[in-house]
């Protein structure tokens, strides 16, 4: 059940992760990175949670294969 949770974390973290690439390449990104000098919370969140994810993931398939 544990390698299934963390399977299912490191899915989510990538997806997250490939939206958040996208939404930082789009124009309301870019008119916000133009202004602000950022990207938009959107895009950040979407960065953070999916690295969060990816590496909850990661660290669940690594320390269930050591055991």
């Amino acid at each position: 059940m544990n390698r299934v949770l963390s399977v299912v974390f490191l899915v989510i973290g990538i997806v997250l992760l490939g939206y958040g690439v996208h939404a930082s390449e789009s124009l309301g990104s870019d008119l916000s990175r133009f202004f602000t000098g950022a990207p938009t919370d959107k895009t950040v969140w979407f960065l953070i949670t999916g690295a969060i994810c990816s590496v909850v993931g990661i660290s669940g398939l690594v320390a269930r294969s050591k055991n």
